[in-house]
């Protein structure tokens, strides 16, 4: 019995030893990924050149309410921002755009590719990575803007990449007004976003729809999305509306999702 009971003892301290020695290269693993991406975020900050247009023109303002009380007629006073993407372009040719999401820490270039499943372990200059980068769904077309505009990225712990949308789900994000906006630039076109929804699910592909049949589908999708909203943000929405969406992982099981709907364009 005494030879059993210290068997027993060997394999529970060996299972326990291999058990701390993959937590640390985990650990390494990440943090080697995490400094990586700093690296590359400071390199990206340092090269691109952004312009922030604080005017309140309004001549681009895109699908207006009828209701004069709408917050929308505040948000289309909102400045634009303007992205060089020359320097962008140089490391990585398939950079399609910019998007700043204030309230977060949320403000980098995108990227696109053939498949939604390469930028989720490589970073922007393709380097194999798992803390991933920002992409465009490869089904959507940024340039042409389609009905809805997915963008993906991992949610960091440390708040680098898509890790800050999960305070979208904190009453002092929402209750702020100011941080319902999204800004985004691309080679052709800056534009304004106004969130509409917000809210945190467990995982699905319902939201991530690109093709819809008829105005009516698409109209029933917005009202779909809208209605699972932790908070009213008091906006109309149409057929004729175009949307995008922001997704990332809340938890393994679960999503966090935001949506906002096209409310100003300027053309370059």
């Amino acid at each position: 019995m005494k030879k059993v009971k210290l068997t027993k003892q060997l394999i529970f301290s060996i299972v326990f030893t291999i058990g701390i020695l993959l937590s640390i290269r985990h650990l390494y693993f990440w943090y080697s990924d995490s400094n990586q991406i700093n690296d590359e975020i400071e390199k990206i900050n340092s090269i691109t050149k952004i312009t922030e247009d604080k005017t309140d023109n309004t001549n681009q303002i895109v699908n207006p309410p009828l209701n004069e009380d709408s917050p929308y007629w505040k948000y289309i006073k909102v400045g634009l921002i303007d992205v060089d993407f020359e320097e962008l372009r140089k490391i990585n040719s398939e950079t399609k755009g910019w998007i700043k999401v204030e309230g977060t820490n949320i403000n980098y270039p995108f990227v696109q590719t053939k498949d939604n499943t390469f930028y989720l372990n490589h970073t922007f200059n393709k380097k194999e990575n798992n803390a991933g980068w920002v992409f465009l769904d490869s089904r959507n077309n940024i340039e042409e803007l389609d009905r809805n505009n997915i963008i993906y990225a991992h949610g960091r712990v440390n708040s680098v990449l898509f890790g800050t949308l999960k305070n979208i789900m904190k009453s002092n994000w929402y209750e702020n007004s100011n941080n319902h906006i999204i800004k985004l630039s691309t080679q052709s076109h800056n534009s304004l976003w106004q969130v509409f929804s917000v809210y945190r699910i467990p995982t699905t592909s319902d939201y991530l729809v690109t093709d819809f049949r008829n105005d009516e589908t698409f109209d029933n999708f917005l009202k779909f999305i809208k209605q699972r909203s932790i908070y009213d943000f008091n906006i109309e929405l149409s057929s004729k509306d175009k949307i995008i969406t922001l997704s990332t992982c809340y938890s393994s099981k679960e999503k966090v999702v935001m949506h906002a709907k096209l409310i100003k364009i300027e053309q370059k």
